[in-house]
């Protein structure tokens, strides 16, 4: 396939860049996937958007942003094994260099190679449309989830799927959730379907609450206050939650966090970046509580997810608040960025709700 496509660059001062640019050509092992769904990561707009954080190979290096993408392959380049011209696809947005030990067990985003590049940062993303993907880094997705359902699995539920797995979530557990941004909500619904018998939520963003509430997915929500784990306590028995996952990367939040789990208890750090402030003693050793950290997913997690996403009948699509086409990129970003929002899509069909 020939011909220029539009993309959308992020020069790093809060504005989207729209450019045109050669439709790549897959070459041994790769494909070339028309993008369908991309939807709009907390850490593109940390590290990108406001401005290039990043440093060194790690940086962000001008290329086509956008690393949740979804879509179908298009193109075949040589040397496929598994994948075929019109299989809808996920991407894994880390394309690792395959052979370390981190990659052979599927967790290319702890690759450290050289040759490591993350679609959307040192690699062309999904806010183009089209893009060349390595075969190794795509998961299949099912007919029964939409395009829009999986954009959200890689770096989204994903990140909560790999961290849930590590606390483990069943019925006999009530959990708390501190930050309702895409990954807190995405940690509230994938708790719901676990069997998780009390939800509780907190954010500091009444606009988030108020969305966690209208989709079902809390019994009880907070704004963070001086008593705000009394509350939690009394609702629990006075015993805590058994299970908390941070998705805020806030200092007070992770406190709360920590002090709400009751004896034994578990908890999960997934909120990128930030600190953290506790007495160990009174916080965690003397009730024999466990901090687990959890860095995204690994792409066999990822598979299993997409399974269960199924069986489950979840649809991460129902965390979209906002659709915009390509050309309204710039809108979309600036929406993200202000926090007022679930999740926001861009989307690659004429119909945007059909993505």
């Amino acid at each position: 396939m020939e011909g220029k496509m539009k993309g959308a660059m992020l020069p790093g001062d809060s504005t989207v860049k729209m450019m045109e640019y050669d439709i790549p050509k897959p070459g041994y092992g790769q494909v070339l996937v028309k993008t369908k769904c991309c939807t709009i990561c907390g850490s593109d707009i940390r590290c990108i958007y406001r401005e290039h954080v990043g440093k060194g190979p790690e940086g962000y290096q001008n290329k086509i942003a956008g690393h949740e993408p979804c879509g179908q392959i298009v193109e075949e380049g040589p040397g496929l094994r598994r994948f075929k011209k019109g299989d809808r696809v996920i991407v894994y947005h880390i394309s690792g260099c395959g052979v370390c030990h981190e990659c052979r067990q599927g967790f290319m985003i702890s690759c450290t190679s050289r040759l490591r590049a993350a679609y959307g940062w040192q690699r062309d993303g999904g806010m183009a449309e089209y893009m060349l993907c390595d075969e190794k880094d795509l998961v299949a997705l099912p007919d029964s989830l939409s395009y829009a359902d999986g954009a959200q699995v890689a770096c989204g539920f994903g990140t909560v799927y790999e961290a849930i797995e590590k606390i483990g979530i069943s019925g006999n557990d009530a959990v708390l959730v501190t930050g309702l941004g895409p990954v807190g909500l995405a940690a509230l619904m994938l708790c719901r379907a676990m069997g998780a018998n009390l939800l509780i939520g907190m954010d500091t963003n009444e606009e988030r609450i108020r969305i966690a509430k209208e989709k079902g997915l809390v019994d009880h929500a907070f704004t963070p206050s001086d008593d705000v784990v009394d509350k939690i306590k009394a609702i629990t028995g006075g015993n805590g939650v058994e299970k908390a996952i941070d998705a805020s990367a806030a200092d007070p939040a992770r406190q709360v966090a920590i002090r709400a789990t009751r004896k034994w208890g578990k908890i999960a750090f997934v909120g990128e970046g930030g600190t953290v402030h506790f007495n160990p003693s009174p916080d965690m050793l003397h009730d024999q509580k466990s901090i687990f950290g959890s860095w995204v997913t690994s792409i066999w997690k990822m598979e299993d997810l997409v399974e269960r996403l199924v069986r489950w009948n979840i649809h991460p699509a129902d965390l979209i608040t906002h659709r915009f086409p390509l050309e309204k990129a710039g809108e979309a970003y600036a929406l993200m960025a202000s926090g007022n929002c679930g999740k926001v899509a861009v989307c690659f069909d004429e119909e945007l709700t059909q993505c």
